[in-house]
C-alpha cells in the first residue's frame, strides 16, 4: 500500500510499516490461508508472533505495551492483510476493542488489559449482536446486574468474530431497568476466570471460511464491578456510537485491499488465458470490466484516504464514516462479481481464490451495521 496511500496523510514511517507488514503477512499468514480454511480457524501461535512484531499494538499507548501510533499505521495493516486474500484473521477487533479501552477505560482497565491485547496473549472479541437483536444495540436483552460488588451476567451473542479464541470480550449487556439506549453498558469478561461461560458451536458460513464466528452463552456468569467500562453503567450506547466510527472506516479500508487484490489477480489472469485466439485480456469487454473495477478501486482510495486524514486529525464523523462502510462494501462486492465473470468457470470453483474472495465479500455489507443502516444513519446528517 505504500504507493497506494494518497500523500495527505501518508509519511515515510507508513511506507516503511507497509513494507514490514507485508514481509509479515507474506511469512505467516499467506502461506496457511488454505489450512485455516479447512480447519475453521487461525493458528493461536500467529496472535502472540503478530503482538511481538508490532502489529497488534501499533496504536495502543507506549504505556500499556504498544507503538503510540496513530490509528492510520493499523489502518495500513488490515489494508495489506486484506490485500493477501485472507480472511480468517479476525485481527482488526483487535484494534477496535483496544481503543474502547483507550478511550473509555480507567487506568486501572488500561494496565491490566492493554499490554495482552499488544502483545496477542489476549486476543478480543465485541459481542454485540444477539439471535433477536441486529443492527438495533439498543434492544439488546443480554444482562448484567449488580450483586454485591459483581455483574452477574445472563443472556447470549451471535455471530461473534474470534468466538471460539477471544479470551476477552466487550460485552454489550443492559444494567440499567431503563429502556433504550440509557440502560445499555460495556462489560469485560475475561472468559479464564468466567464460570457459566460457554462457547458455541463454531459457526458454518458462506464464507470466510477461516473464521471462527460463534456464539456465546452467559449463564449467571459474575465478574467484578471493575469490569464495567468506564466505572459506571449506561454509558454504552454512546461509547458504542463513537468507536463505530472507527469500526466502520476499517471494513471500508479492508475493501479497499481486497478490491487491489482481485483486480491484480484478475488482469493477471486475463493476459495468461486465451479466447478464440487471443489473450483475454485483449478483447474490449475484458478491458472495458477492469478498466471499470480500477476506477472504483481509485474513488475508493481516494476517500479513505481523506477518511484516514481526518481520523487523525480527529475529526472523522459518524456519516462520513457510515459512507466509507458502505461504498466500500458495496464497491467491494460488486468488483468481486465483475472480476469472478471474468475467470469463467473456474472462478466458481471454489478452490479459486476469487472465489472464495466473491463469497467473503457478502458480509462486508453486514457486519459493523447493515449497509441499510448506514444509509439512514448518512440521511440524517442530511436533516439539519
Amino acid at each position: 500500500m505504500s504507493d497506494a496511500i494518497p500523500a495527505g496523510w501518508k509519511s515515510e514511517d507508513h511506507v516503511l510499516y507497509a513494507d514490514a507488514s507485508r514481509q509479515f503477512l507474506a511469512q505467516e499468514v499467506s502461506p496457511h490461508i488454505e489450512r485455516w480454511r479447512k480447519q475453521g480457524v487461525v493458528d493461536r501461535e500467529l496472535w502472540t508472533k503478530a503482538g511481538e512484531a508490532g502489529f497488534l499494538g501499533a496504536s495502543i499507548p507506549e504505556a500499556y505495551g504498544g507503538g503510540g501510533a496513530p490509528r492510520s499505521f493499523d489502518a495500513v495493516f488490515f489494508y495489506e492483510h486484506a490485500r493477501t486474500g485472507d480472511s480468517g484473521w479476525g485481527v482488526a477487533i483487535q484494534s477496535i476493542v483496544s481503543h474502547y479501552i483507550t478511550a473509555y477505560g480507567s487506568e486501572e482497565q488500561k494496565q491490566r488489559w492493554l499490554p495482552g491485547l499488544a502483545s496477542g496473549e489476549r486476543i478480543a472479541a465485541v459481542a454485540m449482536t444477539e439471535p433477536g437483536c441486529g443492527s438495533d444495540l439498543q434492544a439488546v436483552s443480554t444482562v448484567a446486574e449488580l450483586e454485591n460488588g459483581q455483574l452477574r451476567i445472563n443472556g447470549s451473542k451471535t455471530f461473534i468474530t474470534n468466538g471460539q479464541m477471544a479470551n476477552l470480550i466487550c460485552l454489550v449487556a443492559r444494567t440499567g431497568e431503563v429502556a433504550g439506549a440509557k440502560g445499555v453498558s460495556l462489560v469485560f469478561v475475561e472468559t479464564e476466570d468466567a464460570p457459566g461461560f460457554r462457547r458455541g458451536q463454531n459457526l458454518e458460513k458462506l464464507g470466510m471460511k477461516g473464521q471462527d464466528t460463534s456464539e456465546l452463552f452467559f449463564e449467571d456468569v459474575r465478574v467484578p464491578e471493575s469490569n464495567l467500562l468506564g466505572g459506571s453503567g449506561g454509558h454504552g450506547f454512546i461509547q458504542l456510537m463513537k468507536q463505530l466510527v472507527w469500526e466502520r472506516l476499517l471494513i471500508g479500508v479492508v475493501a479497499l485491499g481486497a478490491m487491489d487484490s482481485m483486480v491484480e489477480a484478475t488482469a493477471s489472469y486475463t493476459k495468461e488465458r486465451k479466447l478464440f485466439s487471443r489473450r483475454l485480456f485483449d478483447l474490449q469487454n475484458t478491458r472495458m470490466k477492469l478498466a471499470e473495477a480500477k476506477t472504483k478501486a481509485e474513488v475508493l482510495r481516494s476517500f479513505i484516504g481523506d477518511c484516514l486524514e481526518r481520523l487523525d486529525r480527529g475529526t472523522l464523523d459518524p456519516a462520513t464514516a457510515s459512507m466509507a462502510k458502505w461504498w466500500g462494501s458495496q464497491m467491494q462486492c460488486e468488483v468481486a462479481d465483475e472480476c469472478l465473470q471474468l475467470f469463467g468457470g473456474y472462478g466458481y470453483m471454489a478452490e479459486y481464490p476469487i472465489a472464495q474472495a466473491f463469497s467473503d465479500a457478502r458480509a462486508q455489507k453486514i457486519y459493523g451495521g447493515a449497509n441499510e443502516v448506514m444509509k439512514e444513519l448518512i440521511a440524517r446528517s442530511l436533516d439539519v
